[in-house]
């Protein structure tokens, strides 16, 4: 099995020879110490660790083992055009909110690469993604517990200045082990300003592409049919002329039945279509989004984050603030939605009414995601199309957001940043709460920092959310003194004010103080955590709730 050689060290071991002896091929009768001399080895460390206490209050269970971890421990050998690497990864157990499937440890992540002029290959695993990763995109996200790495073979062949093109073949990871489908994924890419000689001096540049991305997984099932093979193919175009920018890209994968939708054998489709203008003191940003029936994963019975194969990106604003980022983030829904995002940034000069001396910052954001407009098929014909959809149509409200943002300098100390949003939130789709009233929010917060001189100063934040549904009003209040450029120490309270239920107006409390230094960074914190999601560009996990002590320490060299 291929996680118990992880877990042995096994597959280690035997990278390491395999790197060695490619290595002494091309160095000849140079020894291991000489070729390693030459090298240079760069990584980074984390180990994130909490002890936990029962804390009944907020609903934060017992936990057994008292203390979880997470630590990882990268290391990346390079030699001109040749690198190497892998990654140690332990979970004793793993942090609560984690996936399951993340217990012991290992080394599930490890490579060797060679590039030079037109070829560059990758054996192991690899991170890779096809334009805006409609059709295929592999990436890790750690604190999500996220990671879909390839283990396989990638060639990148670059035939003609201003063309690459990119073959790939292997198997997901899932945790400890890997997907049971295999994955193979062809992408082309076109500069056409590189490659036609007239168009070298054009201001206008222009970027073509195009993907085709297959998974292979047997049929075992003994209720239908399924398609071994199922494909998907994808299309795109990047123009850029002065201020103008316009990202488009297609994508179509044939049907797909799986877990995520039912079974049925529709095909699916994903529209995905950006433009922005920029210039001194202002930009732009209008984007637009169509998915279809787009999960797909190498494995039919997977469901979560588990194994997806392609990306569909929420176009919505990735809001850093308490209440904006953990209490109502948006989701990606799979299946099938309609999304649009307006943003604009504008800087008023200095002197003028509204700037002022050092004049301000203003953002308006707009984003809304909403169900397809769909009717039922009824599938006593036995071909289970599911459903059928109109293009242009647009069905019920999701998620919304409309946000402004202003950002001001009043002197050389003080620096205000002051955010207003207005949030829709439908419970029942985006968690899975069957019956649950979409939450209408209102929140207001006000960030001021004072810099008493270069190295100290004091942050606050104060933010507020109203609403009548779910868990009512909330308030978070946040005090945080650094002294620049090494410490910092910092007060927080979430205040779950206005909860219909008095027994649940409690306070999330968390202090924190931590220590910098150069590539390392040392935290503590002790206090409460939220039950609630934990999103990061539409990808989301369930973090329960918890109550203890939690230790960071990460370094990079």
């Amino acid at each position: 099995m291929t996680h118990t050689l992880l877990r042995k060290g096994n597959s280690f071991k035997l990278f390491i020879l395999t790197v060695f002896i490619i290595f002494s091929g091309s160095v000849k009768a140079q020894s291991f110490d000489q070729v390693m001399s030459k090298g240079k080895i760069r990584g980074n460390f984390q180990l994130d660790m909490q002890y936990y206490q029962e804390d009944t209050i907020i609903g934060a269970e017992e936990v057994p083992e008292r203390i979880l971890s997470n630590g990882f421990l990268n290391l990346v050998y390079t030699n001109g055009g040749f690198s190497a690497g892998f990654r140690y990864e332990s979970y004793m157990n793993a942090l609560l909110g984690f996936p399951e499937g993340y217990q012991g440890n290992g080394i599930p992540y490890r490579y060797a690469s060679f590039d030079q002029k037109q070829f560059s290959i990758t054996v192991g695993n690899f991170y890779e993604q096809f334009g805006n990763g409609l059709a295929f995109r592999t990436y890790e996200e750690r604190g999500l517990g996220y990671d879909n790495a390839m283990d396989g073979i990638r060639i990148k062949y670059r035939p003609l200045k201003g063309v690459e093109i990119t073959g790939l073949t292997g198997k997901q990871r899932l945790f400890f082990d890997y997907g049971e489908g295999i994955v193979r994924g062809l992408d082309a890419d076109v500069y056409m300003n590189d490659l036609i000689p007239r168009l070298k001096e054009s201001k206008t540049r222009i970027l073509l592409g195009a993907s085709a991305v297959s998974k292979y997984q047997a049929d075992q099932d003994s209720r239908f049919v399924l398609p071994e093979n199922v494909a998907l193919f994808g299309g795109r175009a990047n123009i850029t002329r002065g201020r103008f920018n316009l990202n488009t890209e297609y994508a179509y994968k044939v049907n797909d039945p799986s877990a995520d939708n039912n079974f049925i054998y529709r095909p699916g489709e994903a529209l995905f279509i950006q433009t922005s203008y920029s210039q001194k003191g202002l930009g732009i940003v209008l984007a637009a989004k169509r998915n279809d029936n787009m999960s797909f994963r190498s494995d039919r019975g997977e469901s979560l984050q588990n194994l997806l194969i392609n990306f569909i990106p929420a176009l919505t604003k990735q809001h850093t603030y308490n209440l904006l980022a953990t209490l109502y983030p948006y989701a990606t829904q799979l299946n099938g939605e309609m999304a649009f995002q307006a943003d604009l940034i504008y800087k008023f000069k200095k002197g003028t009414l509204l700037g002022g001396k050092r004049g301000m910052d203003i953002q308006l954001n707009y984003s809304t995601a909403n169900n397809l407009d769909t009717t039922r098929l009824n599938d006593e014909d036995g071909k289970r199309l599911g459903y059928e959809a109109d293009y242009f149509d647009v069905g019920e409200v999701y998620f919304k957001d409309f946000n402004v943002m202003l950002t001001k300098k009043f002197s050389s100390k003080v620096k205000g940043r002051f955010t207003y949003a207005n949030l829709v939130y439908d419970q029942d789709v985006i968690e899975g709460k069957p019956g649950a009233p979409k939450i209408y929010a209102n929140i207001g917060i006000a960030d001021v920092t004072y810099k008493f001189d270069i190295r100290n100063s004091i942050r606050t934040e104060a933010q507020f959310l109203i609403t009548e549904q779910d868990q009512g009003d909330w308030a978070t209040l946040l005090i945080e003194y650094s002294y620049s450029p090494h410490w910092f120490v910092a007060f927080l309270d979430q205040y779950n004010y206005g909860n219909p239920d008095p027994s649940k107006r409690v306070h999330y409390y968390n202090g924190s103080f931590g220590y910098n230094d150069k590539g390392n960074r040392i935290t503590l914190s002790y206090g409460r955590q939220r039950a609630g999601i934990f999103c990061v560009g539409g990808v989301c996990r369930v973090v329960p709730a918890s109550s203890g002590v939690f230790l960071s320490i990460t370094s990079s060299f």
